[in-house]
């Protein structure tokens, strides 16, 4: 095998994929992406006070905190920094980030398949998948001036 045969391994520095505003109390910056494959690697930043709303998982999900603490209502464990956590596909659940944070939580997902967003009787009233984050991050940064980033896969 020659130099010329192994896949090269591929980098993206922290300021070189900007984190866009969500406009929900949440930024995130979009680190790869593989439509066929269904997965999506984010970067989420959420301010204290902050709820996602209620979801299921089609895939695993694979999550790191970086900084701050968050947890999912249904259920007493708190994730802290340097917390690792694993979901099975087919989980439900409603992040949270407690108001009384000191600093914002920065969490990493790689997720697989899509999020079905949930109303309050467990119906499926939004649906987030690969080509959706790709899509809707790639509009955010072009509105916010960013153009359109290297994004792994995109």
């Amino acid at each position: 095998m020659t130099m010329v045969d192994i896949p090269r391994a591929l980098h993206r520095g922290e300021d070189e994929l900007p984190f866009v505003d969500i406009g929900d109390g949440s930024t995130m910056q979009l680190l790869q992406v593989d439509i066929e494959a269904g997965l999506w690697v984010v970067r989420t930043r959420f301010n204290p006070g902050y709820e996602v709303q209620t979801h299921k998982h089609t895939g695993e999900v694979y999550a790191f905190t970086v900084s701050g603490r968050w947890k999912y209502k249904e259920y007493p464990e708190v994730n802290r920094a340097g917390s690792y956590l694993f979901e099975p596909a087919g989980s439900v659940h409603t992040l949270t980030v407690p108001e009384d944070n000191t600093e914002v939580t920065d969490v990493f997902f790689a997720i697989r398949g899509a999020n079905l967003n949930l109303d309050e009787n467990g119906n499926v009233v939004s649906v987030w998948d690969a080509q959706f984050v790709r899509d809707g991050y790639f509009m955010l940064c072009e509105a916010a001036g960013y153009g359109r980033p290297d994004v792994i896969g995109a």
